[in-house]
């Protein structure tokens, strides 16, 4: 019988992932570790505005324009000098001067998907999945996952789950389900059995759960089961018992630290208008996104190579029946991102992580440069707002120029493959990947599709 019951933790000496043996996937990472000379040792916190954000709201107010096509927020000073953003954005403004905006990224077009992030200028795959497919999925050491998204679940089990239907964060294109992002909260095998999210009423079963797996390893090392069996197996044993758990608990932070990037006491549930569908979206996001952002500075310190997060889907502002116009959307998004995006880069300031982790974030579109008789802007794919900090590259700037009515740039354009190759050189060294035989030509391609970013 199993001594885990309908828990079903431990298969036959593995560990469940998502249908896959732990003791696979760290056998995989395993084999790409010959390869580690690839890797420049940096990592990438993706953070995706699913919707499509306005650029004016947000980096590119464009205050001398007419009504109707200036920032219906107004706008506020930044630390650049003749620089300002979007009013809803202070926090922002303040450290403007520890960032990069891209006032000319093209998306491409003004299509609900996830693109910059999943797209056939990605190969199909998740980036996250293709610096998987060269590190391997678990750090060798410590077995912690090399490749995660974050949704509302991973830190709100009551929380919207993810929203599929524009696209799958977890595609991994041609490369197999191995190295899909790891997916806390979201109901897989080893998530469930190692409570990664910890609600307080959970957290006895989890000890409990620990408790049984460390009475048979007890049993196990007796017998001498652990000597026979494969160093992976043995590697996926000492995985749930190493504490890898803690680095996804963000009740484990100072409570100072908790409150400098909590979103949900900003915009309260109470005071977002229940005509619009999407309520519930809202809610999420300001309820979830700086505990994630939270969650991903811890991940990517305990070695984490890429973290995807999304908030799910509250960035398309047209005023209709499911979306606010963009000066209430504006408080019901931009204020929580505001609030933890800043927190983050301070965060990761202080514990000098600036030139080693990369944030990059932005929407599948930008916001068409006219206002809608709503009160809203439409989809909009010839410019939209591109956020950068960190990953050593050039910060304290604005990259690009766009038109009088931010509809275009007016400078040479960013595009959707200058920003994969900006992700895929932070995190690979391209002379020696481009050597090995045994790395997939989609991703060798990737780094010599594009240049990255010109400025950076």
């Amino acid at each position: 019988s199993n001594p885990l019951g309908r828990r079903s933790f431990l298969r036959v000496g593995t560990l469940g992932v998502g249908g896959l043996a732990l003791s696979q996937l760290l056998a995989a990472r395993a084999h790409a570790a010959a390869e580690s000379p690839m890797l420049t040792g940096k990592s990438v916190i993706f953070v995706f505005l699913h919707g499509g954000p306005s650029q004016i709201e947000t980096f590119d107010p464009k205050m001398t324009a007419p009504d109707g096509i200036r920032s219906a927020t107004g706008e506020i000073a930044t630390a650049l000098p003749g620089i300002t953003f979007g009013s809803t954005l202070p926090k922002l403004a303040y450290l403007a001067d520890r960032f990069t905006v891209v006032r000319s990224f093209v998306a491409g077009d003004g299509n609900h998907d996830i693109k910059p992030i999943v797209s056939r200028d990605s190969a199909s795959a998740n980036l996250g999945s293709l610096y998987a497919r060269v590190a391997g999925t678990n750090h060798p050491q410590t077995g912690m996952p090399l490749n995660v998204a974050l949704f509302p679940r991973a830190v709100e089990p009551e929380a919207q789950p993810e929203q599929s239907q524009f696209g799958r964060f977890t595609s991994t294109g041609g490369l197999g389900m191995a190295y899909a992002p790891f997916v806390p909260g979201a109901g897989g095998d080893l998530q469930s059995d190692m409570q990664l999210a910890l609600p307080r009423e959970r957290f006895d079963d989890r000890r409990g759960l620990l408790a049984q797996i460390d009475r048979l390893r007890r049993s196990a090392d007796a017998s001498g089961l652990m000597q026979g069996t494969d160093r992976f197996q043995q590697q996926a044993f000492d995985t749930i018992l190493g504490g890898i758990a803690n680095a996804f608990d963000w009740t484990r932070e100072a409570p100072a630290t908790v409150a400098r990037y909590d979103t949900k006491p900003l915009v309260p549930a109470d005071s977002i208008n229940t005509r619009w569908n999407n309520r519930k979206f809202y809610i999420d996001h300001n309820a979830t996104l700086g505990k994630l952002l939270l969650v991903s500075r811890r991940l990517v310190e305990a070695g984490c190579g890429f973290v995807t997060v999304t908030t799910n889907f509250v960035w398309d502002n047209h005023a209709d029946v499911n979306n606010a116009g963009v000066v209430e959307g504006m408080r019901y998004c931009s204020v929580a991102l505001d609030h933890a995006l800043s927190a983050l880069v301070e965060d990761l300031e202080v514990r000098g992580l600036g030139r080693d982790v990369l944030v990059v974030v932005c929407g599948e579109m930008g916001r068409t440069p006219r206002i809608n008789k709503n009160g809203g802007r439409d989809h909009w794919g010839g410019l939209a707002p591109l956020f950068l900090y960190g990953g050593g590259w050039k910060m304290g700037q604005v990259i690009g120029q766009s038109t009088k009515d931010a509809g275009q740039p007016s400078s040479e354009p960013v595009t959707i493959p200058n920003l994969v190759s900006t992700v895929m050189h932070t995190l690979f060294d391209g002379g020696r990947l481009r050597l090995r035989p045994d790395v997939p030509g989609d991703i060798s391609r990737l780094l010599s599709a594009a240049d990255p970013i010109r400025g950076l």
